[in-house]
């Protein structure tokens, strides 16, 4: 029965104290959360993504999908609002799932989160392999083809081949340098987190005002592309898979909660965190996907840096913007590899703690007081992906883990009203049940509108998952041998 074995709200309380070992330091505020939260989620879904998603799915209407993705994220978002107020505690939706529907789907769900986490560093590394390259290649300092890209690639019908490249070695480069920043410590990396942050929002705010002056009414038509025949090819369809596709691009909002255990105040400061970065990602998100579309044709678009590229359409008149553009680019997508790397970290160290993986994910570094075993083996893992797969294939497993754990913590909070209706909850998700069904049948309209085959890979993944669980997990795990003892006692006063 220790697949439906659940922690208490207490328990995880304690070990979010630090009273079974080591804890983590409190440090962040609500400006070092929402600048975790907004760095982490600003990256390659409006950088890269956002250009594929028009080229191929949504066209102009990639605004659209924005607002779809983002209301689903703002129904799951109260209802992490609540949880994140009662346990505030690293691990996010595993450490949820763990206090609602016991420990076997927490693996599930904790499994599904390396997909966003340590995924998405990789992705965002492909990207920022992209933009430097191109802004290298502007200035005559072209790096050779065979060293800026993956060597296998993804055709249109979903099969694989080779590329002829060798290796995206620029991805790999800056995942190893965001790796030595996260071993400084959680204080050091939000600091600079922040300074990009800031430079990151100016520069797409820029984007807005600036390029909606040279917005061609005639690329926004038709706003949504007559489908092609085939699902996710345009029309609704497309918009529905773009939506899907582009959910990555709120992963941090999710990132915010992976920190409760370092935040000061989580019941207020995390609650707070999480709207503030929801709402500034989302008017960000519309607002550029709105002039980048206006700018040049969505057909276009296709491209590693799609912001860059649709700069240039409008001349040398934005040689400026796109300098701008390039610069913050290459800053800006640091930070999210840098926030993906420590958000990863931190559901390790969570699992480690309850004895699910190893307990050296789980040891604290004395100078710096983070997991520096499980930041290690997270940066190198995800250093590997960055130059090897294509983005195509990262972003949508990115989408799929992260609507799976967003849907899971909304029927958390059904499943914990009914069996601890009494317990103290500072923030209070409301109309339930009604607000976690709708963020729940969100969440599943939108992983059911991802193809086939990322499907079938979240089977092959979740089954690799549950086959570690059984073999090494469910061994270990510090709730079951605290569940053997109380049994056994109770078994000696049961007569025969």
């Amino acid at each position: 029965m220790a697949f439906w074995s659940r922690k208490t709200i207490e328990m995880s309380v304690a070990d979010a104290n630090g009273e079974a070992g080591p804890r983590l330091r409190r440090s962040l505020g609500v400006v070092g959360l929402t600048a975790f939260g907004v760095g982490c989620t600003i990256g390659a879904g409006i950088f890269s993504l956002t250009g594929d998603v028009a080229a191929h799915q949504a066209g102009p209407a990639v605004s659209l999908a924005f607002v779809l993705a983002s209301v689903a994220c703002f129904f799951a978002g109260l209802c992490y609002a609540e949880f994140a107020a009662m346990v505030p505690i690293s691990g996010s939706a595993y450490s949820y799932s763990f206090v609602t529907l016991g420990e076997g789907v927490a693996w599930i769900v904790g499994w599904s989160l390396v997909l966003e986490w340590l995924f998405s560093a990789s992705v965002v590394a492909i990207s920022w392999s992209g933009y430097t390259s191109a802004a290298l290649g502007s200035i005559g300092l072209p790096l050779p083809p065979v060293l800026i890209h993956s060597p296998f690639a993804i055709s249109v019908s979903g099969r694989w081949y080779l590329s002829g490249a060798w290796i995206d070695l620029p991805a790999v480069c800056v995942v190893i340098a965001c790796t030595v920043l996260a071993l400084a410590g959680t204080r050091t990396s939000a600091a600079v987190n922040t300074v990009i942050v800031v430079a990151k929002v100016i520069a797409l705010v820029l984007i807005i005002a600036v390029g909606v002056e040279h917005v061609h009414a005639v690329n926004l038509q038709p706003f949504i592309p007559r489908n092609t025949g085939q699902f996710g090819q345009f029309g609704w369809s497309g918009v529905a898979r773009a939506a899907g596709t582009l959910f990555f691009a709120y992963i941090g909002f999710d990132g915010v909660s992976t920190l409760a255990e370092e935040a000061r105040d989580p019941q207020r400061t995390v609650p707070l965190s999480l709207f503030a970065s929801l709402l500034i990602c989302t008017v960000l998100y519309i607002g550029v996907s709105l002039v980048i579309t206006g700018l040049a044709n969505y057909r276009s678009l296709g491209v590693a840096d799609p912001l860059y590229f649709a700069l240039t359409k409008v001349g040398v008149s934005l040689g400026y913007l796109r300098a701008l553009v390039a610069v913050v680019a290459i800053a800006g997508l640091l930070s999210v590899v840098l926030a993906s790397i420590v958000g990863q970290v931190r559901i390790f160290y969570s699992m480690a703690r309850d004895g699910l993986l190893p307990p050296a994910f789980g040891r604290l570094s004395r100078a710096a007081g983070i997991p520096y075993l499980a930041t290690v083996c997270t940066g190198a893992a995800a250093a590997v992906m960055a130059g090897l797969l294509p983005l195509e294939l990262l972003g949508e497993l990115i989408s799929i883990g992260t609507l799976l754990a967003f849907a899971v913590v909304c029927a958390g909070v059904i499943v914990l009203r009914r069996i601890a209706p009494d317990a103290h909850r500072p923030f209070r998700t409301p109309w339930v049940p009604v607000i976690p069904a709708l963020g729940l049948l969100s969440c599943l309209a939108l992983m059911l509108s991802l193809p086939a085959g990322t499907w079938i890979r979240l089977v092959v993944w979740t089954a690799l998952g549950l086959l570690i669980y059984a073999l090494y997990g469910r061994r270990h795990s510090r709730l079951s041998a605290a569940l053997v003892p109380r049994k056994s006692a109770e078994s000696a006063h049961t007569p025969f």
